[in-house]
């Protein structure tokens, strides 16, 4: 990443997960790379008397993956998405105590053009693993044009964007959906 006011949002979003996710910084997967990624995981457990006598546990897990750019355009906003997905669900290991797994993609732009706001806005996945028994989930999209300190997500990335709003947004207010 070139651009020095991208990569200053970029360390103090950073700095804000660290305190709940395992960060990484300039993570190469098959087909591309990021600047960032954020993992976490939790899990819960009820117990019988003692620990030896787990009677139900819950895995959550969220792989977050941060993309940085002067513009984006739609183009290369469905190649990051379709990145993500793939090596975001290879993560995914669903079985009988996996409660839920989320992929996010965090983006921060100058610029975005309509229609990749477009394509955040309208993009939805969903999986459900053995009828949901063993969980499911679920893809976020989150992103900040800085130019205009506009936030925009998908339905399912609001969590995301409230994150980017805390943290980056100067007037507290957001622009977009």
């Amino acid at each position: 990443m070139e651009n020095p006011e991208l990569q200053k949002k970029l360390d103090k979003l950073l700095t804000a997960y660290s305190h709940q996710y395992d960060i990484d910084r300039d993570v190469t997967v098959e087909g591309g790379s990021f600047p960032a990624t954020a993992t976490f995981y939790l899990r819960d457990e009820n117990y019988l008397i003692s620990k030896k006598h787990v009677l139900s546990a819950v895995e959550n897990y969220d792989y977050t993956y941060f993309y940085t750019t002067d513009h984006l355009d739609a183009a290369t906003l469905q190649q990051q998405i379709d990145l993500t997905k793939k090596v975001g669900m290879a993560r995914v290991k669903p079985h009988s105590q996996h409660m839920s797994s989320y992929i996010s993609l965090v983006i921060l732009a100058d610029t975005i053009d309509e229609e990749a706001k477009k394509l955040i806005k309208k993009t939805r996945f969903q999986k459900y693993f053995r009828l949901a028994l063993h969980g499911w989930m679920e893809y976020h999209i989150a992103a900040m044009e800085t130019s205009t300190n506009s936030f925009l997500s998908n339905p399912a990335g609001k969590g995301a964007k409230k994150i980017l709003e805390q943290n980056l947004g100067s007037s507290g207010k957001s622009k977009g959906e």
